[in-house]
């Protein structure tokens, strides 16, 4: 083997170590923080070890004072021994198992919280370039592996280390010459163990990836699947569905086979100590040296040792597959979002906001190039253009899904990268044209982030003229929508959106092709209701029909990322040839 293999094994073998301390690290802080329940479950891990070790010592007595000397007072009193030593262990078991499940969930239950609060803090950039079913792996597969290390791997190796070093100190105590033939040969495991280990670590990484890939494919059959049912693609579908379920297979097995690799090599190697051990000690008994009590009872603390260490050799390769998932869930800790909240509260009402030669970029690709508009409480604004010409990209700006590459937004005159986002968002009402709409009730939905007034709820809906069909549901405002509310049509949960935001009386209303599921009659009227409230607020709308935009105050028309013309309605199809081609398709 040449100099750079065995550095480059050295380093996997650090890495390694360095992983799995790592691992406990990071943990173990989690356990201090439940001081009373960890002292509980030490105390039963110490009973286990203590208990196993008096299983052994007790066999010396049985076989040379009881069947050997035939005395009757040891028979009377080593049952009860016998018995206190088996209780020692059962409460030892329970007390350990009970306390460390119960900090184990405890603490998966706070990571879990945790990573979901951090996850929705993330830019839209974010949600857009990770698959939504990567994100549910890793907030649910990968946290339930880590679960084992906490409610498992941890109190496990603790009270195995705890158990070995009882039993190590017994079967030294009892023939300090038949533990050397013992202990001389186990440690031979390490290096088959570690390689198993190595290969594990592989295999669980391959792991998560397939099961967060098969998770994201589910998501997407089930997010599509009107799609898929009207083109009757269900077998297809579930074709992709079997690839990604069969490599879920293929990885989960490799990890058994290894898994099931680590106790024949144990099996082997405690064999081998084990039969050394039984003619040398077989040895000292037949010369006299040793009684059979005291030779079985070692035989016994033998034999007990060798199932910790199995199970700390089998524990080790178990962490692999915690440290992959932790791995994976560290990695989206530690994404930090670019959009940030500022410092200064905004109080007062947005009776301005300035786009300042604003220029915005995704990548490369120029969504904005130095737009410069400034918009006034009590004006209606309208944006038009093809798709991709921009308006998207500059209502995104607005609500800070994203920050301008160059140039400032003001509100009123202050930089509004420098106002908190909470106070920003709590003035801005943005109704998209994709619904979205919360398993809750009516109620609930439409006061959705702010303190719920049924007096408001009603007032919001009669506005978005949803009022009349709520009213006629059972349960009216208390009706609970189901997921994505496909307990209601598409006008009615554009209505109950728009309803929402006018819940919020909001200083901004921004409204992204948010009526494009009503008919003629209700867009009417909701443009009616709009009317009416204009004076109070900055409305500003992103055109699919004409009709909704024709008494706009001021209509941008977009063009690759600029505003090539804005003026009203009239002047514009009179003096601007590219909105003259975009009321032809917007008629």
């Amino acid at each position: 083997m040449g100099k750079i293999d065995k550095k480059l094994l050295i380093l996997i073998s650090n890495n390694k170590k360095r992983a799995m301390k790592n691992l406990f690290r990071q943990y173990l802080p989690y356990l201090m923080g439940y001081k009373r329940q960890f002292f509980f479950a030490i105390l039963g891990m110490i009973a286990v070890a203590v208990g196993t070790a008096g299983t052994a010592e007790i066999i010396k007595p049985v076989l040379d004072d009881v069947f050997i000397n035939k005395d009757e007072r040891m028979l009377a009193i080593v049952p009860f021994f016998l018995i206190a030593v088996f209780a020692l262990k059962g409460v030892g078991q329970y007390i350990q198992t009970y306390y460390m499940s119960y900090i184990g969930l405890d603490v998966v239950k706070t990571l879990r919280n945790n990573l979901v609060k951090h996850l929705t803090h993330q830019d839209m950039q974010f949600f857009q370039t990770m698959h939504s079913g990567e994100i549910l792996s890793r907030t649910t597969n990968d946290i339930a592996r880590i679960q084992t290390v906490v409610t498992s791997l941890i109190p496990n190796l603790i009270r195995e280390s705890l158990t070995i070093v009882a039993l190590t100190a017994y079967v030294i105590y009892s023939s300090p010459k038949l533990a050397f033939y013992f202990l001389i040969i186990m440690p031979l495991a390490i290096l088959p163990l570690s390689r198993l280990a190595k290969k594990m670590k592989k295999y669980s990484k391959l792991s998560q990836e397939s099961t967060a890939s098969m998770t994201a494919r589910l998501g997407e059959i089930l997010s599509n699947i009107e799609v898929i049912k009207s083109n009757s693609t269900q077998n297809i579908e579930s074709q992709k569905f079997s690839i990604e379920n069969q490599n879920v297979f293929h990885y989960l097995v490799k990890q058994v086979k290894i898994n099931a690799l680590t106790s024949p090599i144990m099996e082997i190697l405690g064999s081998v100590a084990i039969g050394l051990v039984v003619y040398v000690g077989g040895t000292e008994v037949i010369e006299g040296r040793m009684t059979v009590g005291a030779f079985f009872a070692f035989s016994a603390a033998l034999f007990m040792l060798y199932t910790p260490i199995k199970r700390v050799s089998s524990i080790y390769n178990q962490a692999q597959d915690a440290i992959v998932a932790n791995e994976r869930m560290f990695e989206l800790l530690s994404l930090q979002p670019k959009i940030t909240s500022g410092s200064i509260e905004l109080k007062e009402p947005i009776t301005k906001l300035s786009f300042e030669n604003i220029s915005l970029a995704y990548g490369e690709k120029s969504a904005l190039n130095r737009v410069s508009i400034t918009m006034q409480k009590g004006k209606s604004i309208a944006l038009v253009g093809d798709s991709g010409a921009g308006k998207s990209s500059f209502v995104n700006l607005l609500v800070r899904f994203y920050d301008p590459s160059e140039g400032k937004i003001l509100v009123n005159s202050e930089d509004y990268t420098n106002l908190t986002l909470s106070s920003l968002h709590k003035k801005i009402a943005y109704v998209t044209q994709r619904i979205y709409i919360f398993n809750d009730t009516i109620a609930q939905n439409v006061a959705y982030g702010e303190e719920l007034d049924e007096k408001r709820v009603i007032e919001a809906l009669k506005k978005a003229h949803a009022l009349e069909f709520v009213e006629n549901l059972e349960s009216g405002v208390e009706t609970v929508l189901t997921e994505s509310g496909n307990n209601l049509s598409g006008g009615q949960r554009q209505r109950i959106a728009l309803a929402r935001a006018l819940y919020k009386e909001p200083d901004v209303l921004i409204l992204d092709e948010a009526t494009s599921a009503l008919d003629n009659k209700s867009e009417v009227l909701i443009q009616k209701a709009l009317e009416a409230l204009k004076e109070e607020m900055i409305t500003i709308t992103v055109a699919h029909r004409l009709s909704t935009i024709e008494n706009s105050d001021t209509i941008l028309v977009f063009k690759q990322g600029e505003i090539v013309c804005q003026d009203t309605h009239q002047s514009l199809l009179e003096n601007c040839e590219e909105y003259q081609k975009l009321a032809k398709v917007l008629a």
